[in-house]
C-alpha cells in the first residue's frame, strides 16, 4: 500500500477545498494518506474517514520534518506551495506533486483583463495530480462531524449568518446588517470569532428583531458548522464558512466586493443553482485576498444595497 502525504497548512476555507483531493485520492488509490495542517485548524480534518493520520505543524519545522521522514511517505502532495512548503520538499527528497496558484494569470486577471479565465482551486488541485491518473468524482466538498453528538437547540427554522471575514474590506458593514435584520421575521443565528464578538453583540442590541442570537466568539469551528448544517439559508461574505455551507449542501447566499468568484474561490457545490450571488456595484475584483479596496475605503462590498439583500433573501425562502 501506498503512503501519501497531502500539506495544506491553512487555512479554513482552502483546507476544506482540499476534501474532495483527499476523498478522491483514498477511493482511488486505496492508498494510506496522511494530512499536514497547522493545529488550529485540526477540527476540519479530524474525523474524515479518509485520513488515517493527521500530522500537526510545529513551531519549529525542523521537529515537523523530522517527524514526517520517520514515516517513510511514497509520495508527497504540497497543496499550499509556499516557502515552508518547499523547504519540507527539499529536506525529505521525494516524489512529489505541486499545486500551481496560477499566480501570473492572477495578476493579469486582477490588474488587467476579467477575460483571463482561471480555473476553480479545486480543480487546480486536481490538475497536480494528473500524473497519478486521480480524476474529480465530482461528488463536491466534505466536512464530517464527530461521533459524539453536538447538542443544538435549534428545532425551529432559522438563518444563519457568517458576519466576519479575514480582512474588514470582505464584510458588510454593521449597519446594513442590522437593517437586513429588522426585515426578516426570522431567528437569525450570527457567527464569527472573536473579533466578531461585539459586533455580534451590537447587532442584538440595536436590532428589532428579537429572534437574533449571538454565537460569535461562543463556538469553535465544529459547532459553528453544525449551526451552518442545521439552517434553512447561510448568508456569508467570501468567508471559510462559505466553503463549510458548500461542504453541507446547504442554500448560500454570498456577498462579493473587492474579491471576486471568478478568482477561483465561488463556492464548490454538485447543484450551483442553490447559491446566490450579490455583488458589490463594481464588476471587476481589485484585490487578491481583500486587504485593500481600489474603489472604496472601508471595501465597496459595504455598497451594496440592503433592499436588494433582503429581497433576494425572501425570494430563496419564499417568504413575503
Amino acid at each position: 500500500m501506498k503512503k501519501i502525504l497531502i500539506i495544506r497548512l491553512s487555512s479554513i476555507g482552502d483546507i476544506v477545498l482540499t476534501s474532495p483531493i483527499i476523498r478522491c485520492l483514498k477511493n482511488q488509490t486505496g492508498a494510506c494518506i496522511h494530512y499536514l495542517v497547522k493545529p488550529e485548524f485540526k477540527q476540519l480534518l479530524e474525523y474524515s474517514p479518509y485520513i488515517d493520520k493527521l500530522h500537526l505543524l510545529n513551531k519549529r519545522l525542523k521537529s515537523t520534518i523530522d517527524e514526517i521522514k520517520k514515516e517513510n511517505f511514497d509520495y508527497l502532495i504540497d497543496l499550499h506551495n509556499n516557502i515552508r512548503t518547499v523547504i519540507i520538499k527539499k529536506s525529505i527528497r521525494i516524489k512529489s506533486y505541486t499545486y500551481c496558484k496560477q499566480s501570473f494569470r492572477r495578476f493579469l486577471h486582477l490588474n488587467f483583463s476579467s477575460k483571463i479565465k482561471l480555473n476553480h482551486v479545486v480543480n487546480n488541485y486536481f490538475l497536480a495530480l494528473k500524473s497519478l491518473n486521480v480524476k474529480n468524482d465530482n461528488r463536491g466538498l466534505d466536512y464530517f462531524f464527530s461521533n459524539e453528538r453536538i447538542y443544538l437547540d435549534v428545532e425551529h427554522k432559522y438563518i444563519c449568518w457568517s458576519v466576519g471575514a479575514s480582512h474588514q474590506n470582505k464584510m458588510l458593514s454593521l449597519e446594513t446588517i442590522i437593517c437586513i435584520c429588522d426585515e426578516i421575521d426570522l431567528p437569525i443565528y450570527l457567527i464569527g470569532g472573536e473579533k466578531e464578538t461585539q459586533m455580534g453583540e451590537k447587532i442584538v442590541l440595536q436590532t428589532k428583531n428579537k429572534h437574533v442570537e449571538n454565537f460569535c466568539g461562543k463556538t469553535d469551528l465544529n459547532l459553528s458548522a453544525k449551526i451552518i448544517d442545521k439552517c434553512s439559508l447561510l448568508l456569508t461574505n467570501d468567508t471559510g464558512m462559505m466553503h463549510i455551507g458548500a461542504a453541507l449542501k446547504k442554500k448560500i447566499i454570498s456577498f462579493w466586493g473587492c474579491t471576486k468568484p471568478s478568482q477561483g474561490f465561488r463556492p464548490y457545490l454538485d447543484f450551483p443553482e442553490s447559491v446566490e450571488i450579490i455583488y458589490s456595484p463594481y464588476s471587476r475584483p481589485c484585490s487578491k485576498h481583500g486587504k485593500s479596496c481600489k474603489n472604496s475605503v472601508n471595501g465597496c462590498v459595504k455598497k451594496i444595497k440592503t433592499d436588494k439583500i433582503v429581497k433576494v433573501i425572501k425570494k430563496v425562502l419564499k417568504i413575503s
